[in-house]
């Protein structure tokens, strides 16, 4: 137990190490707490305040509709949308800016098609990059999150209450106000505030954007300006931040657990979706199709538009054998990082169910936080320390093994991931029955015995999916890479941004295609196991 602790307390290290700053509150960092708040900082926490705000409504909305679209309602097409609604999960938020901006930008094909099509002159909408923009982009990569949770909900409990409220006599629009609405608010609210945590970790969009928001203020601080005090103190407030939309999303959850009756078939026949016809069924259908359309079927389809101008010219701009390389290194960091939070996990979650005591759960809940601490937050947390003891003890090599290795980066994902890999094996070890246990300590069976000979065997299926979406989750990751890759040592993730970022969005759609096409394998699970459920 103690060395589960101890591994516990290593991921939290990052978070330490930023609150860590604020002890021996110098004058130096009270005058450099207040230049922030005379120049940089009113910008971020505006810009922030304004990009969650309208992230949140849009999700809401957009989450929130389709959900009570496919649970609560009839029409043709819905079972196609119920996964269909999951694919934008494989688009990173950056691959779509990539992808819209070169669709949408003045010299795109939308606007150079309908100026040659109307005649018209100049530029036919504001720029892309810009707060707008950002905001269709993350409510359309970001609206599954509120989508899975409020479809769960409404599947579970909505369709047969409003059953009864029919049986009551209530019209349509009653049971959809007075009875799916409240059912869903707080599987809502726990959505948003997922998305909105995804929102404030990210990197690749509010850059390319040159949107000034606390994640590329803290990269700014630390890269360009070299200021590490000004950078600990951006993190801090980001962190404090987070952690109030963990605070809310634990209490909306909270607010989740209910218990359902057992339905026989006959209840089940009755209690079925409401059938729309006409243009009601039309408007659902375009409801659930535009989200698809606009958050994967169309970027997809404009980066292999970018790829084929590519090979028109007779070959890509990529070197096949550097493309390779990237890719090993994004495989190779995201396999070997699986493989350790999978680990972890199976550890952490079998210490938990033989000795549930206080102290481990206190530890439980520190990992299980860690995927909410935004990646920029997590590098800040890694390197000051490193450069603490970098300057104590010059000849500890304590830089060079963090920053010139691949150890940084593996520690930053399992700091960042862990929690998803503990969250599915603490699912498996829900479904088996407690009675196993007892009957293994009853017949004498050690536990290390009752580990590898009754769980394992149970837990097989859980430790596989927490290994594949720690493993989809690395190869997508950004900011903390940014920061913390070697020299040479370049992930698709990595490459996709730099080659956006220098206008060569041809050359991106490749490595971005790549990120997208592994991010279709943890979705395709989803929606077979919510089809199977």
């Amino acid at each position: 137990m103690r060395l589960i602790v101890v591994l516990c307390a290593v991921l939290a290290l990052p978070v330490l190490g930023v609150l860590g700053s604020w002890f021996g509150f110098s004058s130096e960092s009270l005058s450099v707490l207040q230049h922030q708040a005379r120049t940089v900082l009113p910008g971020y926490a505006w810009t922030s305040l304004w990009l969650a705000l309208s992230v949140a409504i849009g999700v809401a909305v957009v989450g929130g509709a389709t959900a009570a679209a496919v649970s609560l309602f009839e029409f043709p097409g819905r079972r196609w949308f119920e996964w269909a609604l999951l694919l934008p999960l494989a688009m990173p938020a950056y691959v779509l800016a990539y992808a819209y901006t070169d669709f949408l930008q003045f010299s795109g094909p939308l606007q150079t098609g309908l100026r040659a099509l109307t005649g018209a002159q100049g530029a036919l909408w504001p720029d892309v990059r810009s707060l707008w923009g950002a905001v269709l982009l993350f409510v359309l990569s970001l609206y599954p999150y509120a989508y899975l949770l409020t479809r769960a909900a409404l599947t579970e409990r909505g369709v047969a209450l409003m059953e009864a409220a029919r049986l009551l006599g209530a019209s349509p629009a009653r049971r959809v106000r007075e009875v799916a609405l409240p059912l869903a608010r707080p599987a809502l609210a726990a959505g948003v505030a997922l998305a909105l945590m995804e929102t404030l970790a990210d990197y690749g969009v509010g850059s390319y954007f040159g949107l000034n928001t606390f994640t590329t203020g803290i990269y700014k601080a630390w890269l360009v300006m070299d200021d590490r005090l000004a950078a600990a103190q951006l993190a801090t407030l980001l962190l404090a931040l987070v952690a109030a939309l963990v605070w809310l999303e634990q209490r909306a959850q909270s607010r989740l657990r209910f218990a359902t009756a057992r339905r026989g078939p006959a209840h089940s026949a009755e209690a079925r979706p409401l059938r729309l016809a006409g243009l009601r069924a039309a408007a659902a259908w375009l409801l659930c199709a535009l989200p698809v359309v606009l958050g994967f079927v169309l970027p997809v389809l404009v980066l292999l538009r970018l790829m084929w101008g590519e090979a028109q010219h007779g070959e890509f701009g990529l070197p096949w054998d550097r493309f390779a390389r990237w890719g090993w290194t994004s495989f190779k960091l995201a396999a070997g990082s699986a493989v350790l939070a999978a680990a972890l996990a199976l550890a952490l979650a079998f210490a938990l169910r033989a000795r549930p005591q206080p102290l481990l759960r206190a530890a439980t809940r520190v990992v299980s936080l860690g995927y909410a601490v935004p990646g920029a937050v997590i590098a800040v947390g890694i390197l000051l320390p490193v450069g603490w003891v970098q300057s104590r003890w010059p000849g500890s090599g304590a830089a060079a093994l963090m920053t010139g290795t691949l150890l940084g980066l593996v520690y930053a994902y399992l700091v960042r991931f862990s929690a998803v890999a503990l969250h599915s094996v603490e699912s498996g070890y829900a479904r088996i029955p407690l009675h196993f246990d007892e009957s293994a300590r009853t017949l004498g069976v050690s536990r290390p015995r009752l580990f590898f000979g009754v769980h394992a065997p149970l837990l097989k299926r859980s430790a596989l999916a927490a290994a594949l979406l720690v493993f989809v989750d690395v190869m997508k990751e950004l900011p903390a890479t940014l920061v913390l890759r070697p020299f040479n040592s370049d992930t698709l993730a990595v490459v996709a941004y730099q080659l956006a970022r220098d206008e060569r969005l041809s050359e991106a759609a490749l490595p971005s295609l790549a990120i997208v096409l592994v991010g279709l394998i943890p979705v395709l699970l989803l929606s077979r196991s919510m089809r199977e459920g």
